[in-house]
């Protein structure tokens, strides 16, 4: 029988979540009509066609893709890049109180509320307590 170690989870966990942020760059040049179909469907009304709206939904859009890519690297050599893993970790545990209070302040629905700030606080989390074991590298 295999064991799995943390690493082998912190390297899936961070594969994961690269995966799925890289799947935004579908967003950087969808059209509006999707954006706007997705944020009726989700109970929010119609989307806004103003743009600093359209701006702001694509550049967030392009950084998700660029912080997927950035999980992806560093999740192929976790020694070397111990300490941006620390710093990812305790950043996205940041972001997640951030979120769960910014989605709160501007009346985002409850179960995108529920959902958003306490799931990438518990991703910053694992990324941290899955990086106890991994030794530094040199590089």
């Amino acid at each position: 029988m295999k064991i799995v170690t943390s690493q082998q989870i912190l390297k899936l966990v961070l594969r994961l979540m690269g995966s799925s942020s890289l799947l935004a760059l579908i967003f950087v040049a969808a059209p509006f009509t999707w954006m706007d179909a997705i944020h009726s469907m989700l109970g929010m009304g119609p989307l806004p066609d103003k743009p600093v709206v359209g701006y702001l939904a694509r550049s967030t859009s392009a950084f998700y893709a660029l912080l997927g890519g950035l999980l992806w690297v560093v999740s192929f050599d976790l020694g070397r890049h111990r300490r941006v893993l620390i710093y990812l970790g305790a950043a996205f545990t940041s972001l997640g109180v951030v979120l769960l209070v910014v989605d709160r302040w501007e009346g985002m629905p409850p179960f995108w509320t529920i959902w958003e700030g306490p799931f990438v606080m518990a991703f910053g989390l694992a990324i941290l307590f899955l990086s106890r074991g991994v030794r530094p590298r040199a590089g």
